[in-house]
């Protein structure tokens, strides 16, 4: 039979649930009549049937409703030149099903929830924030191996217009460690990043408060978990979210803590890292009330610790008249100002946290030292200037410069 529009119009199931008439000039090429599950309906459809390392397989062109007899046979010439190629158009499209299974955001899913367990609680977040919020979600419904450069420079262009440069790159930069990953799983072959426009994230800050500014700040904290934070922040030079996710567990002596060890899960460099409390802060320290069944010091809710940084400092801007500045000016402030009074740099970025300088490299591999009676000492040096600047008076503690053999 030669199958056309006319002659298979003619043709029944004659008390079958399935047959398959193949055409005799093409071979491999058929019409199909299946009653449906229900048995109310006839469905009508081409295939193609072909051997493939001894085995037949068989796939669906489309159905005769929307295909025709002659599109039909050309498709299916289409479709067992590749056979004679040496293809397998049947697993072809198998693995297409499944493919297509994995969407964008399905894979990221995966992604993050391997990514949990190896790095930091606040990477993990920052990560999963830019991957999984609104900024690619117009992505996230397509097949991850089907994701294209275009798709995602365009949305970069719109991250950029709605959140700005600075946001954009990051985003940028998760989707990229994300489609590398998929690469190294097998699931893409491409990074689609690759290429893309890079936003520019604008040059660094520089801004260093002056003495001035330092005491007005901390006379206009409040006495509640931000003050506290923002007044901790200046006398260890920390990050705010250091300070504002410190738990208990962390101190050595939650009643009369002496010493701090910043948890490496917590740390940006990975490793923990403590520092000794000298007077003023062990004060503040003791004014926190211990929650039941709660190790963070500051915050009600969140697993993070404090978490309404934007509503409270620009509630104490209000109060301290300061302005154009960021928590994180703190940290750039105290170095700068530590250095001012005589610290060495190698001190400072050992108080910071810092893995850079004389911590990079092999010498960080080599020195191994926390500098713990150093460190004491400057924070002590550090801690009786801001009191200087806060309580007026004069300096308690005198730095002794190091002896200098002639």
């Amino acid at each position: 039979m030669y199958l056309t529009s006319k002659s298979v119009a003619a043709l029944k199931l004659d008390g079958k649930t399935d047959a398959i008439h193949f055409d005799d000039t093409l071979i491999g090429f058929g019409y199909r009549l299946r009653l449906s599950r229900d048995r109310g309906k006839v469905l009508r459809s081409w295939v193609v049937q072909y051997k493939r390392a001894g085995a037949t397989r068989r796939m669906t062109l489309a159905s005769a409703d929307v295909l025709g007899a002659e599109q039909a046979r050309i498709a299916a010439k289409k479709m067992l030149a590749k056979v004679t190629l040496g293809e397998d158009p049947a697993l072809d499209k198998r693995e297409r099903r499944d493919k297509d299974q994995l969407s964008l955001r399905s894979v990221i899913d995966e992604y993050l929830a391997a990514k949990q367990r190896e790095v930091r609680e606040r990477t993990f977040r920052q990560v999963s924030r830019y991957l999984t919020a609104g900024y690619f979600r117009p992505l996230h419904g397509m097949p991850v191996d089907t994701v294209t450069r275009k798709d995602v420079a365009s949305r970069l262009i719109a991250i950029t217009r709605e959140h700005g440069s600075i946001v954009a790159s990051r985003a940028r930069a998760a989707l990229s460690t994300f489609f590398v990953w998929c690469m190294q799983s097998g699931l893409t072959e491409s990074n689609p990043v690759i290429g893309t426009p890079k936003p520019k994230e604008g040059k660094p800050r520089d801004r260093v408060l002056d003495d001035p500014e330092m005491a007005a700040i901390w006379h206009a904290c409040a006495d509640d978990d931000f003050g506290k934070i923002v007044k901790l922040a200046i006398l260890f030079g920390s990050r705010r979210a250091e300070i504002g996710g410190a738990c208990w567990s962390e101190f050595d002596d939650p009643k009369r803590p002496t010493a701090w060890t910043l948890a490496a899960t917590r740390a940006k460099t990975g490793r923990a890292h403590k520092l000794p409390i000298m007077p003023m802060a062990a004060a503040i320290i003791s004014t926190v009330p211990k929650m039941v069944n709660r190790d963070q010091l500051f915050g009600a809710r969140s697993d993070g610790g404090f978490s309404a940084w934007d509503k409270c400092k620009q509630a104490l801007d209000a109060r301290s008249g300061v302005r154009n500045w960021k928590l994180h000016d703190l940290r750039r402030s105290v170095a700068t100002k530590m250095a001012d009074i005589g610290v060495q740099p190698h001190i400072i970025e050992e108080i910071l946290g810092h893995t850079s300088g004389h911590k990079s490299g092999v010498a960080g591999i080599y020195n191994r030292s926390a500098y713990e009676r150093e460190v004491r000492n400057a924070l002590a040096l550090w801690e009786d200037h801001v009191r200087t600047l806060v309580e007026g008076g004069e300096r308690k503690v005198v730095h002794i410069a190091p002896h200098v053999a002639s």
